[in-house]
């Protein structure tokens, strides 16, 4: 199936205080923001309508702005009315959403003190149907040689574009090699993450374990998770996971939004049955996406 460019479609795109037609939804060349990361994002859902879990997108938005040394140009409630008219434009009941902030074109050095923030909105289909027999069979993951960085390196906590070059490059690896995705280790060697989702595993011992978010992003679709395992009467621990753990576990899976839950049924060498837990937290998150 050939691949629609994100530069040429229909609808409109909400851009600093507008809604102009897609196609003209531009930047300048030499922006700070191109040229020296200084860009930050967000990737939610709605769901027949409603953006799960959209103040918390907010808030994240101008916390990873403010990582960056700049603020978001409106309050938290504007930012929500724009997402919401965004849908509306564009006539999306099952979506996906980018609302980003990057800095302008006014300075064009490492010093970006006097540049001015653009903030832009963009929504495009995403139906939330699946196949839960398709996504049981889980997907494979290769072992990613870059590995995520120290707090003392780099904004961490920030959902910031700069820090997912690396995904990138993990990503097209693993692809090439045949996989889905790539288990990325963090500075200390520790399990991490995958290159846009986190990772969870059930071990041996009937409990959820997942990696201590200290150097990576913790995952808003994460802590939902977290809290549906807890309902659903399993134990989650968070620590660090050496990689040689991974021979404990029995089942494996991702989350994030655009992942949701899904299973894994590879890492490298390791192998995993989705099953129980897995089964029971994607129909849990599958429920409280569509109430």
């Amino acid at each position: 199936m050939a691949l629609i460019p994100f530069d040429d479609r229909d609808g409109f795109i909400w851009l600093d205080g507008q809604m102009v037609p897609w196609r003209e939804a531009k930047t300048h060349t030499l922006c700070h923001g191109l040229h020296y990361a200084s860009s930050v994002f967000e990737g939610e859902r709605s769901y027949n309508g409603t953006i799960f879990k959209s103040a918390e997108h907010t808030a994240r938005l101008r916390a990873s702005c403010n990582f960056l040394d700049f603020d978001l140009p409106m309050s938290d409630e504007e930012m929500e009315e724009i997402k919401y008219q965004v849908l509306d434009a564009n006539e999306i009941s099952d979506g996906y959403l980018r609302p980003f902030c990057w800095r302008g074109s006014e300075m064009m050095a490492i010093s970006a003190q006097k540049t001015t923030t653009h903030v832009g909105v963009a929504a495009w289909q995403w139906p939330s149907y699946f196949d839960p027999e398709t996504k049981m069979r889980g997907i494979t993951l290769d072992i990613a040689q870059w590995r995520r960085p120290s707090p003392e390196s780099a904004p961490v906590q920030a959902k910031a574009a700069g820090l997912y070059m690396i995904c990138t490059l993990a990503k097209h690896t693993a692809e090439r090699k045949g996989y889905q995705d790539a288990l990325m280790l963090d500075y200390r060697g520790y399990v991490a993450e995958a290159t846009g989702a986190n990772i969870f595993f059930i071990m041996n011992d009937g409990k959820i374990h997942t990696p201590k978010a200290d150097c990576f992003l913790d995952g808003i679709t994460r802590r939902t998770v977290i809290e549906l395992a807890k309902q659903a009467g399993l134990q989650v621990v968070e620590r660090h996971i050496m990689p040689n753990e991974l021979e404990n576990a029995k089942e494996a899976f991702l989350t994030g939004t655009a992942a949701e839950i899904t299973p894994v049924s590879k890492i490298g060498d390791y192998n995993f049955k989705p099953d129980t837990a897995c089964r029971t937290l994607v129909e849990a998150y599958t429920n409280i996406t569509n109430t």
